[in-house]
């Protein structure tokens, strides 16, 4: 019967994510134990040449306890994105918080640009996570959902600052604000610092104040 259920929750889980997330002590220390040796891996040698061998060599868990919870690489990876993304959503967060008023909007702003560079630089796994993500179709859905959750907390917080302002417009917004900062967060990482932080401050330089021609 356990043999039977745990195939069926194997084969609901969606491409790109674990098979099976532990919920006992002892498999919740295995599995993190895997996530860790995957996220040493990859900073080393990056998600291409990381292989599910791998891990079996660094932890000596068995190619068989391994594949119980992560069915193949891209697995994995997904798994590994989705928990930096999910610190990077509580960061965005706690920037929004602050938003009290539509003046506030460019500093908040300014803040999550920030924030992600920090999250880069100290988490330089996510870098080879993010170029895993987007060269492999299953795992793009991820990094799209990511950034849907992050124009969605943005555009809740709009709603707070200007209530008067169409909910699709906001929506709009708030989804393009968000794509531009995570792709000036993504070259700004691939420059030499000083380049980096030119081109950084030309960046926020050039977000939006307010909402004017949003309607």
């Amino acid at each position: 019967m356990a043999g039977r259920r745990r195939a069926k929750e194997t084969a609901r889980a969606p491409a790109g994510r674990a098979a099976l997330v532990p919920t006992q002590e002892r498999s919740r220390e295995r599995f993190d134990r895997i996530l860790a040796c995957a996220a040493e891996v990859i900073t080393e040698k990056g998600s291409d040449a990381f292989r599910m061998s791998d891990i079996v060599e660094r932890t000596g868990i068995a190619f068989g306890s391994l594949y119980q919870y992560f069915p193949d690489k891209s697995a994995i990876i997904g798994t590994l994105a989705e928990r930096y993304n999910a610190i990077g959503r509580d960061c965005v967060r706690r920037d929004l918080a602050d938003m009290k008023k539509l003046s506030d909007l460019h500093p908040a702003l300014c803040r999550i640009t920030d924030g992600y560079v920090q999250m880069f630089r100290e988490h330089p796994t996510m870098h080879h996570i993010w170029q895993a993500t987007q060269a492999d179709r299953a795992l793009q859905r991820i990094d799209q959902d990511d950034v849907a959750c992050l124009a969605g907390l943005l555009r809740e917080a709009l709603q707070r600052v200007a209530p008067k302002t169409p909910a699709a417009a906001l929506t709009s917004f708030a989804e393009l604000a968000m794509v531009l900062i995570a792709a000036a967060v993504r070259q700004a990482i691939m420059l030499p610092p000083a380049e980096a932080r030119r081109m950084l401050t030309l960046f926020k330089a050039l977000l939006p104040k307010d909402l004017s021609g949003v309607d």
